[in-house]
């Protein structure tokens, strides 16, 4: 028989009034390791990570929770494109839906190696047979095989595209960071079909020369083509217009509609 004791410093007998201040500044300075540090929780961020303290706020602001779709406005799924090779990168999708002033980020799907074909299933199979296909500059190359652009292969499967992202050169990965943390506080995330794509956000970070101690821009691992994907998602949002107190007042809120499906 195995007894499993859960004890932490709130059950030390010995932490003074001196020492609690300790836990409570990490969790106003450094909220995203809080956790780890005086919780006993998984280490989720990577030292520099660039959206950790993001995640951290929206989860004390409970924005990380069930979120509905509404049945009026579209849905988009924003892509960054990995390939079909056994050593590719992943191809990774937010499928996401703005409603007014509220970005609602309603699941995200991943594939290493996958086909293209498995991506549109996945999207099928989580009712989202009618998301606009939103590809960053590469959705319009030229497959060596196919001798079709990606963007053809979507429409061909049955699904609506919109124009793709531009390629903004130089510095493109570090202005998807910036949009990324501009757009954090408007994001809802459903919560039960995100979870691998927020991980993946977490942990998202700086590569670094430690002999130097200087930074060298964004790493590409794992948990990149997440980020990239969702730093498209930020840049091809388009903030509303502040619409007048009279006309707000008048409106009625939009309805919240169903659950998105995992």
């Amino acid at each position: 028989m195995t007894i499993v004791v859960q004890a932490n410093w709130r059950d030390n007998p010995w932490f003074t009034d001196t020492l609690d201040e300790e836990p409570r500044l990490d969790f106003e300075i450094y909220p995203e390791r809080y956790g780890h540090i005086w919780e006993g929780e998984y280490a989720k961020a990577f030292e520099g990570a660039y959206f950790a303290k993001q995640l951290e706020l929206a989860r004390q602001q409970k924005r990380i929770c069930k979120v509905s779709v509404d049945p009026v406005l579209p849905v988009k799924a924003f892509f960054d494109i990995g390939g079909a090779g056994a050593k590719s990168d992943a191809t990774a999708i937010w499928v996401v839906q703005f409603v007014g002033r509220e970005i609602r980020v309603l699941g995200y799907i991943e594939g290493l190696g996958q086909p293209l074909g498995y991506c549109a299933n996945e999207l099928r199979r989580r009712d989202c047979k009618d998301a606009i296909i939103c590809l960053p500059h590469d959705g319009v190359a030229t497959n060596n095989i196919s001798g079709k652009r990606y963007v053809d292969h979507w429409a061909e499967a049955g699904f609506e595209t919109d124009t793709p992202i531009r390629n903004a050169g130089p510095g493109a990965a570090t202005m998807r960071i910036e949009a990324a943390r501009r757009i954090f506080p408007r994001c809802w995330f459903n919560e039960n079909t995100t979870e691998p794509g927020r991980d993946a956000l977490c942990y998202y970070h700086e590569r670094r020369d430690e002999t130097r101690n200087v930074g060298l821009g964004p790493e590409h691992d794992w948990s990149s083509h997440a980020a990239d994907a969702f730093g498209y998602m930020a840049i091809a949002y388009g903030e509303p217009p502040v619409k007048s107190a009279r006309l707000y007042r008048r409106r009625r809120p939009p309805p919240r509609g169903t659950a998105w499906s995992a």
